[in-house]
């Protein structure tokens, strides 16, 4: 593109500008004036979640904002939650899906990523009933169990030399394995590994990258030339993952072809096979790939951060570890693997990790939302196309609905009956309606699981550092917040 055409494209998109302002704006919710072509990119900020709440106390619980050629809304309150996902699910069911899922063509075949419809229905049902209904997680419960116990004889290895635990990365690599061998009957890695950083790094690539705010997405012509390389980082991470799967794959479609009496696996990926064999689904061998894709990064991904945080807040609030440990005493003993069974016996607990969730959502502002025509949300247009962001951690610490908003109060859910499975829109961490995260009953499981293992027989030692505690709590911004600096202390055997 040359200069003079660089002109015209210009000019053309401020003339659209100035018409756009002189619209129906006057129907539309209320925002922060809009430059010309950039719209509110740069009010976005570093932790666009944060910069958005301060901004909604100005506009209000439903605001506008042009993000260059797009037009979003950012939803602030519980209550208007609740009309766009439940009254107007249907309509808010869409999805806007950024650039970098369009590496490798993501975007065409993943459950996370389709519009609804066929084909996205068809994914949805088998993650539903072969791989997250109750019987299926009741039948797997031994391979989450032996997973926890191979976490626990880890952190005592550590315990015994003495040696810091990454907490974060020790949580990832169980639920990597967990769900490598839910999958695929194999482990991806083990807690001494050399190439757990690499592995790491590479799901966390695709978390950030594919979250993180690409100027791409809101300025098209700049897809042209990748100004921010997110595009050939979400290439390379989603790439490298796609491969390891493909290959996977061959070798099992070759060793189901290579004797009459091959011995089936107890996987997914061998339910799958068999499925895209049958009448019932269309299944191509694409659409496996990629599923099974998106089941590792989620599974993998989001639970081991939330346990991260979990034990961030407990070591930095050594109160409430003392209370969740006493529970743990009282009700399933020392020395005792806990069973998933357990966890409704454990009001403290599940407390705990309800409030962790609702100070440290997974995905702070949900996976973003796209309307499939025109809808009227509390007496303002919504027009069709339109971005749509649920500002849950906002929605989180709203003070009307909770005291002391920023402080870690466990205590809060004892008496309250509330969940975070999508019917409460005070606490919405996974989402609710249609599009409401299918994995949100494993992760239930592990989550309580995996804090249990770490806390039940160990204390931790330390130290908070000249940083202070709110470094601590620092986040970085993704598809899923990250802790900026990682959790490290040493455990010591009680």
């Amino acid at each position: 593109m040359d200069l003079f055409e660089l002109l015209v494209v210009l000019f053309l998109a401020v003339v659209a500008w100035f018409h756009f302002l002189r619209s129906d704006s006057g129907k539309r919710p209320p925002g922060p004036y809009p430059f010309p072509i950039v719209g509110n990119i740069f009010q976005l900020g570093r932790n666009p979640h944060h910069s958005l709440a301060k901004l909604s106390k100005t506009f209000g619980p439903l605001m506008s904002l042009k993000l260059g050629s797009t037009y979003a809304i950012v939803v602030s309150s519980s209550e208007i939650a609740k009309e766009i996902l439940q009254k107007n699910d249907s309509v808010f069911s869409g999805r806007f899906n950024p650039v970098a899922v369009h590496a490798h063509d993501h975007h065409k075949t993943s459950v996370t990523c389709l519009p609804p419809g066929n084909q996205w229905k068809k994914l949805r049902k088998i993650c539903k009933e072969q791989l997250f209904s109750t019987h299926r997680l009741d039948a797997s419960q031994g391979l989450r169990e032996a997973n926890l116990q191979k976490l626990s004889e880890y952190v005592q290895k550590c315990c015994d030399s003495g040696r810091e635990v990454n907490i974060g990365e020790a949580a990832f690599i169980t639920m990597l394995n967990l769900m490598s061998a839910t999958l695929f009957s194999s482990e991806f890695t083990n807690f001494d590994s050399d190439t757990n950083q690499e592995i790491k790094e590479t799901f966390h690539g695709v978390m950030k990258y594919v979250g993180v705010p690409n100027i791409s997405d809101f300025i098209p012509i700049f897809k042209l030339i990748d100004p921010q390389g997110i595009e050939r980082k979400a290439e390379f991470y989603l790439g490298k993952l796609l491969s390891i799967i493909e290959d996977i794959i061959n070798q099992r479609l070759k060793s189901r072809g290579a004797s009459l009496d091959y011995q089936k696996k107890n996987d997914l990926l061998e339910t799958l096979l068999d499925l895209s064999e049958g009448s019932e689904y269309d299944l191509s061998t694409n659409e496996i790939q990629h599923l099974l894709l998106d089941l590792m990064i989620a599974g993998s991904d989001t639970t081991a951060s939330a346990t991260e945080w979990t034990m961030t807040e407990l070591l930095l609030n050594p109160e409430k570890l003392s209370k969740a440990k006493h529970e743990l005493r009282t009700v399933i003993g020392q020395n005792k693997q806990i069973q998933e069974s357990d966890i409704s016996k454990l009001p403290y607990l599940e407390a705990t990790i309800k409030e962790v969730i609702r100070l440290h959502p997974p995905a702070p502002l949900l996976a973003p939302h796209k309307s499939e025509g025109q809808a009227q949300v509390s007496g303002y247009i919504i027009p069709k196309d339109t971005r749509v962001l649920i500002n849950a951690w906002a929605i989180h610490r709203e003070p009307s609905l909770w005291p002391n908003p920023n402080s870690f109060e466990p205590e809060r859910f004892l008496d309250k009956n509330i969940s975070f499975r999508g019917q409460d829109f005070e606490l919405i961490p996974f989402g609710s309606g249609r599009r409401i995260c299918p994995g949100l009953p494993l992760a239930n499981r592990m989550l309580h699981a995996l804090v249990v293992t770490l806390i039940q027989n160990f204390d931790w030692k330390f130290e908070v550092g000249a940083e202070g505690e709110d470094a601590h709590r620092e986040e970085e911004f993704g598809l899923s917040v990250q802790k900026a600096i990682p959790l490290k202390a040493t455990p010591i055997k009680l």
